[in-house]
């Protein structure tokens, strides 16, 4: 029997435990072949044993409990010493080398053991297709055969599952690797969403930019030409903001101008689009909306604004409205709202025009 710290013995191990197969749970596959070694052999038990550094462990088992036993009660550990052919030993207790084996003297009582090594192609023994008797007997020429037919067999099974296993391994890999893809793809649209949101974001208010604004109205306005839907614009400006800005400082201005935003925006629906056209000047942009219907969310704005708590002191706007009837540009429908804003100024401030040109 070879010393476990032998090179040749150290190179087994090292391909039996390339295949993974050791402490595996039951498999048809390898049950189905101690079956068919137990009926052609006409034994009550047939084994499948792989031999590691200390034990012989049973793959696959017919007639027998046990899962593993010490190596060095183990018949298979003779068997693989010479991998070429059936070790048969037809009576146990006319054996040397078994004959005091408590596999033999005590439980299951082998009288009787023929078994086939698993040879790799790389030439390792790695255990044993067995069957075993309680009573002395020979196996036939054609049963001896058949053991060794079936030994290749499990050679086969085990070189599958290696094959299977590095399989799995690549296909995890590359799982892996198409997910760290994925994952790579999906922050890069985030940067680019978040870095777009930058761009068309006023950074002060959170309000869409005056470049968003341009390109939002653009696409409602070619869109209630297309359908015939109303499309109304807001133009929102803070009365005496500079005197504001001037007697309390810019930070307190720019806080004014949050304020303001929130206050539009919370008086805008959810299809609505609010803006920051610039500096104190604020755009609602109103599809699907009605010239009597905007000018009810431009009381509404107005009244929210002239509500904010929190600022130095109290704050109006002027709100000029323009309806899209008629109109045959974006730029000419801001064109319209602005005169309407001025209007609301030269009118007072802290109110709602209209300005419709002459048909």
């Amino acid at each position: 029997m070879l010393d476990p710290s032998h090179s040749e013995e150290k190179l087994r191990i090292e391909d039996l435990r390339s295949f993974k197969i050791l402490d595996t749970p039951a498999e048809q596959a390898y049950d189905d072949v101690v079956k068919l070694a137990s009926y052609i052999c006409d034994t009550p038990i047939a084994l499948i044993s792989l031999i590691d550094e200390d034990r012989q462990w049973f793959k696959a088992r017919v007639g027998l409990n046990a899962m593993e036993t010490p190596r060095g009660q183990a018949f298979c550990a003779h068997a693989i010493l010479d991998p070429d052919r059936v070790m048969e030993v037809p009576d146990t207790q006319q054996d040397a080398r078994f004959v005091d084996n408590p596999l033999v003297t005590g439980d299951p009582g082998i009288r009787f053991y023929a078994g086939a090594p698993l040879l790799t192609p790389s030439g390792a023994a790695l255990g044993t297709v067995c069957v075993i008797d309680r009573v002395p007997r020979k196996l036939t020429e054609r049963q001896s055969e058949a053991l060794q037919a079936l030994s290749r067999q499990v050679v086969q099974l085990l070189a599958l599952r290696r094959v299977n296993a590095e399989l799995e391994l690549v296909t995890k890999a590359q799982t892996l690797r198409h997910q760290q893809l994925e994952n790579q793809q999906r922050r890069i649209e985030e940067l680019n969403h978040d870095l777009q949101e930058q761009t068309l974001t006023d950074p002060l208010t959170a309000l869409k930019n005056r470049r968003a604004f341009d390109t939002l109205l653009s696409h409602e306005f070619a869109r209630s030409l297309r359908s015939k839907s109303p499309l109304c614009l807001l133009m929102v400006d803070a009365d005496h903001f500079k005197a504001y800005n001037d007697a309390f400082g810019h930070v307190a201005g720019d806080q004014a101008l949050m304020f303001i935003a929130l206050a539009i925006k919370s008086q805008a629906r959810a299809y609505d689009h609010v803006a920051r056209y610039g500096g104190e000047e604020f755009c609602v942009i109103l599809p699907d909306t009605q010239l009597n219907e905007a000018l009810v969310v431009a009381e509404r704005i107005r009244d929210s604004i002239k509500s904010i708590h929190g600022l130095r002191r109290p704050m109006s706007a002027s709100i000029g409205v323009a309806y899209s009837e008629g109109i045959s540009s974006p730029k000419r429908l801001v064109e319209l709202a602005d005169r309407a804003m001025y209007l609301a100024k030269q009118g007072g401030r802290d109110r709602v025009e209209i300005f419709l040109p002459p048909t």
